[in-house]
């Protein structure tokens, strides 16, 4: 399925949920591996700010790509995000939704406020 790529320079994202592993099978506790490289993955959370409004997601980024200094609450930068469309059936039931994923998540800096002065 088609991705599509998230363009992120004009919004604040912040950090919601600590990095914890992606689990691929809630059964057995198998941890989900990307399918090309084969590291960990791993999801967190984040508050997504732009013009005005919000959005909280969760976002998968392999575990190579988890900085050190993440705090939460502290803004922090998802290079290479991109959004990926899914839908399955479960139990009889269609589901859909989005699913994020970056190459990694850094600590950013708060942007400054336009028209500041010192």
């Amino acid at each position: 399925m088609r991705t599509i790529r998230v363009e992120t320079s004009a919004a604040t994202i912040l950090l919601t949920e600590a990095p914890e592993p992606k689990v691929r099978d809630r059964q057995t506790g198998e941890i989900a591996k990307d399918a090309i490289s084969g590291e960990a993955l791993m999801t967190i959370g984040v508050v997504y700010i732009e013009d005005g409004e919000s959005s909280l997601f969760k976002v998968t980024v392999p575990e190579g790509g988890v900085a050190e200094g993440l705090a939460l609450g502290a803004p922090v930068s998802l290079p290479g995000l991109v959004a990926r469309p899914w839908e399955s059936v479960f139990n009889g039931q269609q589901r859909h939704g989005i699913a994020f994923r970056a190459a990694a998540v850094t600590p950013a800096a708060f942007p400054a406020a336009m028209g500041a002065t010192a």
